[in-house]
């Protein structure tokens, strides 16, 4: 019995694991609204989560149904293949979420446990039958067929629903406030914030609080029998209070609904679905406990599992805790929610998906329907309705850190809203539904209807969302087969397989780890091109040059790389190069929707000076652009086996070379520095570039009548010259443009 008390031991240690993981996905079901909006600082946000999550755990009670009998029938199954099922599902769990959470894309935990449950018990049946000489049709004895069917249909009627009445409501909600809404607030804002706080404390009483001692199976039958009148008198009472507020305070009644949102999704989430960390592991613990008490232990039915067992409290306290740190250090969980609130965000920025055939599609579908109605639609109408979906005339909102809001006050709410509704139903009504799923297709919902998809983002935000609604099938598909296949390698490998299991879990984890980090880097370097809404001119400009000069620094960097690894052969290097080319490209695009933004400043202010500064944005995206042409000739030299540059043309371009990386490196640190470069050093590198170029263009002249350079040598030989010399022309423009911008005199007419 000693391996079973490891293997208990191990469950322990993956319930940790899981808990960690699984907040850091999960979390963006109750601080999606809360941090796209910037309705408080972050540290009052996560307070408030925290606080929801221990409120949470202590009103839960009860075994945790699902893992226990939820899938599968535990009394055709023994103490010894319980436990192979529970360790198969809490790694496949681990490493699975561990993996969504890395590339920042939120997915279900209770489609996860549900389908690796299923998968390990499905593993196991079927070891069980062949074993038994049955056939695969007695596999419904084993395995509740209708609860997982039940289960799958639910989430997926819930993820259209919850899509349609985000939109419905959101549309509905901006019509009435518009982005200006302030003022209509004051009018309508107590009834309004009635019934979302009505809504949001039914949503509390029936699903967050229903596990509790405090909501006894007949108060909970009075308040399913009496929910009309329980929402009455809880919107009087709301609407009243609010009401109250709005007269005798400044505060913006909005604030707390929000707030009181995010705790009720924050106690929802701990009450309901600490089933998907800890289930699991308890369910193990249980199947040993009862073990122990039979003669035989190893064979014996775990008939008692069918019986309801309460869960010991300390755990789940200590659960809570440990969900609660999580959510406070893992940088994980803010990968993942800053995924769905960069999807959701109403301003034109940096897209974290490109675009797809499908996308592509779907977007000209809803623009040929969108133009087909505004024929069917009287102007009259279109004109008010495109008047109160202005977002130009939404108040610009600045936090204390100087951050923007992602979305207003107003979807905030009717998120926390629509899926509070749409959960506290499927729960009184014992449909099975995901919250995530619930959650992430109610914000999709309000940011379509609000039109923060607009033509120049639409694409790339439908993408997104086919990339993570993709990735909930995938995770069903991947949580069923890794799921099985462990069971099936620790059945027949016992310890073996299990230690190797936990040693590559270990090693995915450690990469996964490094790969999260890379990411990070990535996104922060591209964020710090990122120009927040600003009303000085002389900021906004001093900035976008600014970010100019880390774009010069990094196109020194991938030009400089593409030279080593040309002249060392080395196609990865090249690879790399290219796709940090695609990279500095999308930079390029960034900085130039940054100059956009400066010109609108500038427009009124001088004219004359707006055409010279517009003149940033051909020359920015011509480095880029001939950045791209020069790595791609050297990648595709390479990755075709072509002979390899003579030593003479690899000394002449790196002398060309050398020039280039100075000009961009001195013109970068000016830029970074806000200081006027010494122009005599720049004519000096110019000069010598002239006179390098007629030189060596005469040697590669020779090379080419006595044949020492074939055809394909001499054309990189020359593309690649022109390429860094257009390179160095553009920075230089860029270069006057900065000085004559701050003062000083053009360095090369």
């Amino acid at each position: 019995m000693e391996i079973y008390i490891a293997a208990i031991v191990i469950l322990a240690t993956l319930a940790v694991s899981d808990l960690i993981v699984g907040v850091s996905n999960d979390a963006v079901n109750f601080l999606n609204s809360s941090i796209g909006s910037k309705v408080a600082p972050r540290h009052v946000i996560m307070i408030i989560a925290s606080l929801g999550m221990l409120a949470g755990v202590t009103f839960s009670k009860g075994m945790m149904e699902i893992a226990r009998k939820g899938i599968f029938h535990p009394e055709f199954f023994n103490m010894p293949e319980l436990i192979i099922i529970f360790l198969a599902v809490m790694l496949t769990d681990v490493l699975l979420l561990d993996l969504y959470n890395t590339f920042g894309l939120p997915t279900s935990t209770t489609v996860s446990i549900v389908f690796e449950l299923l998968g390990a018990a499905v593993a196991v049946s079927i070891i069980k039958i062949t074993m038994a000489g049955e056939g695969l049709s007695s596999l419904t004895k084993y395995i509740n067929t209708a609860k997982a069917l039940a289960i799958i249909s639910g989430i997926l009627l819930s993820v259209v629903i919850a899509f349609i009445c985000g939109a419905i409501f959101q549309f509905l909600s901006r019509l009435l406030f518009t982005f200006d809404f302030t003022r209509r607030l004051k009018r309508y804002g107590a009834l309004w914030g009635g019934v979302a706080l009505s809504v949001i404390i039914y949503f509390i009483l029936i699903k967050g609080a229903k596990g509790s001692a405090i909501i006894t199976p007949e108060i909970l039958t009075w308040i399913k029998t009496h929910t009309g009148l329980l929402l009455l008198l809880s919107f009087l009472a709301c609407a009243f209070v609010l009401q109250v507020i709005m007269l005798l305070t400044k505060i913006n009644i909005l604030k707390p609904i929000v707030l009181i949102g995010t705790f009720a999704l924050a106690m929802a989430f701990a009450a309901n679905d600490l089933v998907n960390f800890i289930g699991v592991p308890l369910a193990g613990l249980n199947s040993y406990q009862v073990a122990q008490t039979t003669a035989d232990p190893l064979t014996t039915p775990m008939i008692a599992l069918q019986k309801a067992v309460p869960s010991n409290t300390h755990f789940l306290l200590l659960a809570g805790i440990i969900m609660a740190i999580t959510l406070w250090l893992s940088r994980k969980a803010r990968t993942v929610t800053a995924t769905e609130v960069n999807l959701g965000r109403q301003e034109e920025g940096m897209e974290r998906f490109g675009s797809s055939a499908i996308s592509r599609t779907v977007v000209r579908m809803f623009t040929s329907l969108s133009e087909g109605t505004g024929k069917i639609i009287p102007n009259s109408w279109l004109k008010k309705l495109e008047w109160r979906f202005d977002s130009s005339r939404a108040v610009a909102q600045v936090t204390a850190e100087g951050d923007t809001p992602s979305f207003d006050l107003v979807r905030a709410s009717v998120n926390l809203m629509v899926a509070s509704v749409i959960i506290s139903l499927a729960t009184s009504m014992k449909l099975p539904l995901s919250t995530t799923y619930v959650t992430f297709m109610v914000a999709m919902g309000s940011s379509f209807s609000d039109r923060a998809w607009g033509r120049d983002s639409a694409v790339f935000r439908v993408t997104g969302v086919f990339t993570v609604i993709g990735g909930w099938f995938l995770t069903a598909i991947m949580a069923f087969t890794f799921s099985a296949v462990f069971a099936f390698s620790i059945y027949y490998l016992k310890a073996v397989g299990a230690l190797a299991i936990m040693v590559l879990g270990g090693f995915l984890i450690l990469r996964n780890h490094r790969l999260h980090k890379k990411r990070e880097k990535e996104i922060e370097a591209a964020e710090i091109f990122n120009l927040k809404k600003v009303k000085d001119s002389k900021y906004a400009i001093s900035t976008s040059f600014e970010h100019a000069g880390y774009f010069l620094k990094e196109v020194a960097k991938v030009l400089s790389e593409s030279y080593d690894g040309l002249a060392g052969q080395n196609r990865q290097m090249l690879k790399n190069a290219r796709k940090e080319s695609k990279k500095i490209q999308g930079w390029a695009n960034i900085i130039v929707a940054n100059v956009f933004k400066t010109l609108r400043l500038l427009q009124k202010e001088d004219p004359g000076y707006t055409q010279k500064y517009a003149q940033a944005v051909n020359v920015l995206q011509e480095i880029a652009e001939c950045l791209r042409d020069a790595v791609r000739r050297a990648f595709s030299h390479v990755n075709n086996n072509h002979k390899p540059m003579l030593p003479v043309q690899l000394e002449e371009l790196k002398q060309i070379l050398e020039l280039v990386l100075k000009v961009l490196g001195e013109t970068a640190d000016a830029m970074m520095a806000k200081d006027i470069i010494n122009c005599r050093e720049i004519e000096i590198h110019k000069k010598t570039l002239k006179k390098l170029e007629n030189k060596f263009d005469k040697n590669q002249v020779k090379r080419i009548l006595d044949e020492t350079s074939k055809t394909r040598l001499s054309i990189l030989f020359y593309g690649y010259i022109r390429d860094a010399n257009l390179i160095l022309e553009q920075t230089l423009n860029l270069l006057n443009i900065f000085r004559d911008s701050f003062g000083g005199e053009k360095c090369i007419d």
